[in-house]
């Protein structure tokens, strides 16, 4: 069984656009439109420079698992183990890392290619990972 997904809160003037473009099937990462830098986690002013304008920045949905946890005690009925949660570091925003879930044990390892489709929800959308190759095609 897969689990279902969590709406997200598409009226946050902090993090709505990222849904919003998700729904448009585009991962987005917000930055600074001063300094240029990654705002992540996603703000209306810039811890770098400490300007106050940002916008968002259309990126490849592709990434590399920088880390990774399989979750095998059950905490939620909606969420059968086991599971595999990612944390994806964007190859086009270096930096900016975020959560990917996987059914089952898939043997990930840290570093190898993801990407990501686009699934509805509500009235945005969510981006949903999945390996670049499968694991018994990785090279040795």
């Amino acid at each position: 069984m897969t689990a279902r997904p969590v709406l997200p809160v598409t009226d946050d003037p902090d993090t709505g656009e990222f849904f919003a473009a998700a729904g448009r099937g585009v991962l987005a990462v917000c930055e600074c439109a001063r300094c240029g830098r990654s705002l992540h986690m996603p703000r209306r002013w810039c811890h770098h420079c400490r300007a106050g304008e940002v916008r968002w920045r259309e990126v490849a949905p592709t990434g590399a698992v920088y880390s990774y946890c399989v979750v095998a005690h059950q905490v939620h009925p909606d969420y059968p183990v086991p599971y595999t949660v990612l944390l994806i570091e964007l190859d086009e925003a270096p930096g900016v890392r975020l959560v990917g879930h996987l059914d089952g044990r898939p043997g990930v390892a840290i570093g190898d290619p993801v990407r990501a489709r686009f699934a509805p929800a509500g009235d945005a959308g969510l981006p949903v990972w999945e390996l670049a190759q499968p694991p018994d095609h990785r090279q040795a």
